[in-house]
């Protein structure tokens, strides 16, 4: 049975926290802001949690 590989896609946007939770980046940040609200912007710097199903997903492409 050959080893598991890691996805490097999925390696590069998503990190896996001390408590095994899930994170990524909010998309639809990376230029233009000027037209979007203050509150959004702040929000966007807060990294996003993967739940349910997605996160089984991931942790299967993620398994090294």
């Amino acid at each position: 049975m050959p080893k598991k590989k890691t996805h490097k896609g999925i390696a590069k946007r998503f990190k896996k926290s001390k408590n095994g939770k899930l994170t990524h980046k909010k998309s639809g940040y990376g230029h233009k802001r000027t037209k979007k609200s203050p509150s959004n912007k702040r929000d966007a710097r807060k990294d996003k949690e993967v739940k349910g199903k997605t996160k089984k997903n991931l942790e299967k492409l993620l398994a090294s």
